[in-house]
C-alpha cells in the first residue's frame, strides 16, 4: 500500500492498473476509473475555461491552472520532443499467486466439501464455479470482464449449464438500462450541462466554506436522478470545481497546504454522494439491479421509481444536511470563508456563454426519460424502453454519436461481467443453493432466539462491513444480495423492507474506503485527502448514517406501511 508521504508527480499519465488496488494518489485531467477495468477512461467534454484563478496572496503557478475536466490526455502535456517513446509493455496474462488461490475456493467446495443432501451435484458443482468467479471478482487475477468470461465457459464446459441458460443474462433489461445510463453519463459531461448546474449553486450558496459545500452536495443531489453515474458526476462535475476553487485558495494537492479547502470539500463530497445515489432509483447503476434481483426472490416493488423515492427521502435528505457539518467539525478546513467563490463561479459561468443546443436537448432528453421512468408503470413503458428512447433521441440530434458509445468501455465491460454473474446468481436461485443457504441461516438465527428486527440489524451490518473486501458497489451486488435477501426473508423480515434497505445499503458503502466505489478512486486520486483520513472519516460518517438510516428510516418506513 503507498505511503500518503510518498510525492505525487502531477504531469505524469496515469499508468494502467488493476481494479482491485484503486489506490492513484493522482488523477490526470479526470481520467476516470471505471468499476470494473484495468485502464483508465476519459470523458471528453466541451472545452471549458476554469474558475478564474486569483494569485494573490498565494502564487500560484500557472500549470496548476490548468487542472480542470477536458479532453486533454494530462494536467501538462509533455513536449513530444524531449519525451522518450514508451517502450511495450509485455503481455501479461492471469497473476500466479491470486489465480491459485481463486481456483483453490471453488476447487474445494467441489470436491473437499461433503454435499448436503438437499443440493443437486449440477446445483453444487455451480456453486463452486460461482464462488472461484467472485473470489476472483476480489482478488483480480485478470480484469473482472476477463475472469467473468472464464468462469461462464467453465459452467459451460463442464455442462452445468447449457448455453442458453449461460447466455440468458445478456437480454437482461436492467443490465441494458444499466449500460444506457453510462451513454447518458457521457452527455452530461461531454455537453458541458452537469458543469453549469454545479457552478450556479456555487454562485448562489458559495459565501463560505461549509455553504460552498453545501451548495455542491445539494447539486449533486439535483443532478443525480437523470445522471446515473456516480463515477461520472465525481470526476467529469465536482471534482473539477473543487480544484479549480482550491487552487483559488492556494489549496495545492500533494502539499500542506491542502487543509485550506481542497481536503474538506473532496472529503464532504465524497462522503454526501452516497446519500445521493440512495435518494433515487436512478442515480446508479447498482440501485436498478438490486431492485431485478429482488424480484426474482418474489419482491416485487410496486410503481419502482415513486416507492424508491418515498422510501428514502426523509434519511437521505437528513443524511445530506448532516454529513458537511459532521465533517466541517471533525475535518475543518483552514479557510472558513470563501467570499470571491460566488464572483468566480459568475465569471465562470459569462465564460461558458448561453446555454447551447446540445445542453438544452440533454436537459428535455433527460426531462422525458426521468417522467417515464416515474409514469412509466401507468403507461405500460417500462423503464429500459424510456431509455433506450432517450439515447435514440441524443443519438438522432447528435449531442452523442456512436463513437462517443463505442469508447464507453466500462459500459461494455459492465455488460459481459455483470450478465455473467447475474445469470450465475440466477441460475443458483433456480436449482435452490439460495433457499437451501437461507434456510441455514434462518435455523441459525433463530436458534438465538433472534425477532425479525434482530435479525435485520444483524444481516444489514454483516452486508455492509463485508464490503472491505470489495472493490465495487455492483460487483457486492451481483455477488450477495440475493443471498443475504433470501436470509431476510427467511428470517421473517418483510420483503419490500428488506429488498430496499440492503439497496440503501449498497449506496451507503460507497464511501467506506478509497477503494469502495468508483467515485472513491477519481476523489482519493485528486491527491487532498490522505488515506488515514479516508479509513477513519470513512468509517465515522458510515456509522452516522446507520444511525440516521436505522433511526429515522424506521419510522418512516412504518409511516410508509413497509413493515
Amino acid at each position: 500500500m503507498e505511503s500518503s508521504a510518498l510525492p505525487r508527480p502531477v504531469a505524469s499519465p496515469l499508468p494502467a492498473r488493476p481494479i482491485a488496488l484503486l489506490r492513484h494518489r493522482h488523477l490526470s485531467a479526470f481520467r476516470l476509473l471505471p468499476l470494473h477495468s484495468s485502464s483508465p477512461i476519459s470523458y471528453p467534454r466541451r472545452a471549458l475555461s476554469p474558475l478564474p484563478l486569483p494569485l494573490a496572496p498565494c502564487r500560484v503557478k500557472p500549470s496548476l491552472q490548468l487542472v480542470r475536466a477536458s479532453s486533454s490526455p494530462s494536467i501538462a502535456a509533455p513536449n513530444p520532443e524531449s519525451t522518450p517513446a514508451p517502450s511495450p509493455q509485455p503481455a501479461q496474462g492471469a497473476k500466479p499467486v491470486l489465480l491459485a488461490i481463486s481456483l483453490a475456493v471453488g476447487l474445494a467446495v467441489r470436491f473437499l466439501v461433503p454435499r448436503p443432501v438437499e443440493v443437486t451435484p449440477q446445483a453444487w458443482q455451480l456453486l463452486a464455479i460461482f464462488l472461484s468467479t467472485i473470489a476472483g471478482l476480489v482478488l483480480s487475477p485478470l480484469p473482472v470482464g476477463a475472469w467473468a468470461f472464464i468462469g461462464l465457459t467453465a459452467s459451460v464446459i463442464t455442462k452445468t449449464l447449457t448455453f442458453s441458460a449461460a447466455f440468458g443474462a445478456f437480454t437482461n433489461e436492467v443490465i441494458w438500462l444499466i449500460v444506457i445510463s453510462f451513454f447518458f453519463a457521457r452527455g452530461f459531461v461531454k455537453t458541458g450541462l452537469g458543469d453549469r448546474i454545479a457552478t450556479y449553486f456555487v454562485k448562489w450558496l458559495g459565501k463560505s466554506t461549509l455553504g460552498l459545500s453545501y451548495g455542491l452536495t445539494v447539486s449533486e443531489a439535483f443532478i443525480a436522478p437523470a445522471m446515473p453515474s456516480t463515477t461520472a458526476r465525481a470526476g467529469g462535475v465536482f471534482l473539477p470545481i473543487i480544484k479549480s476553487l482550491s487552487l483559488s485558495s492556494g489549496s495545492k494537492p500533494g502539499d500542506r497546504s491542502a487543509g485550506k479547502l481542497g481536503s474538506y470539500l473532496v472529503m464532504s463530497q465524497f462522503q454526501a454522494a452516497c446519500n445521493s445515489s440512495a435518494l433515487f432509483l436512478t442515480a446508479a447503476a447498482q440501485n436498478l439491479l438490486c431492485l431485478k434481483l429482488a424480484e426474482e426472490l418474489g419482491v416485487k416493488i410496486s410503481s419502482p421509481w415513486v416507492s424508491w423515492f418515498k422510501a428514502a427521502s426523509l434519511p437521505a435528505v437528513v443524511s445530506l444536511l448532516a454529513t458537511p457539518y459532521i465533517l466541517y467539525k471533525l475535518f475543518p478546513p483552514q479557510v472558513k470563508d470563501t467570499p470571491d467563490a460566488p464572483a468566480l463561479a459568475t465569471k465562470k459561468l459569462e465564460q461558458m456563454g448561453p446555454i447551447t443546443t446540445n445542453e438544452w436537448v440533454m436537459v428535455g432528453t433527460m426531462v422525458l426519460a426521468v417522467s417515464l421512468w416515474v409514469f412509466g408503470d401507468a403507461l405500460g413503458i417500462p423503464s429500459v424502453v424510456a431509455a433506450m428512447l432517450g439515447l435514440s433521441i441524443l443519438l438522432l440530434l447528435g449531442v452523442l454519436n456512436w463513437d462517443d458509445c463505442l469508447s464507453e468501455k466500462s459500459a461494455w465491460d459492465t455488460l459481459a461481467w455483470f450478465a455473467v454473474l447475474v445469470g450465475m446468481a440466477s441460475q443458483l436461485t433456480n436449482l435452490g443453493i439460495v433457499t437451501w443457504m437461507s434456510n441455514c441461516v434462518a435455523k441459525f438465527l433463530q436458534s438465538f432466539s433472534f425477532s425479525w428486527p434482530a435479525a435485520l440489524s444483524v444481516l444489514q451490518a454483516s452486508y455492509f462491513l463485508i464490503h472491505y473486501l470489495f472493490a465495487s458497489q455492483t460487483g457486492h451486488v451481483g455477488a450477495l444480495y440475493s443471498a443475504f435477501l433470501a436470509m431476510h426473508l427467511a428470517a421473517g423480515v418483510p420483503g419490500a423492507l428488506a429488498a430496499l434497505a440492503l439497496a440503501y445499503n449498497t449506496n451507503l458503502f460507497g464511501s467506506l474506503t478509497h477503494y469502495s466505489s468508483g467515485q472513491a478512486a477519481v476523489y482519493y486520486g485528486a491527491g487532498y485527502i490522505e488515506l488515514p483520513d479516508v479509513f477513519r472519516l470513512g468509517f465515522i460518517v458510515a456509522v452516522v448514517n446507520a444511525l440516521i438510516w436505522g433511526v429515522v428510516g424506521t419510522f418512516w418506513w412504518k409511516f410508509l406501511g413497509l413493515y
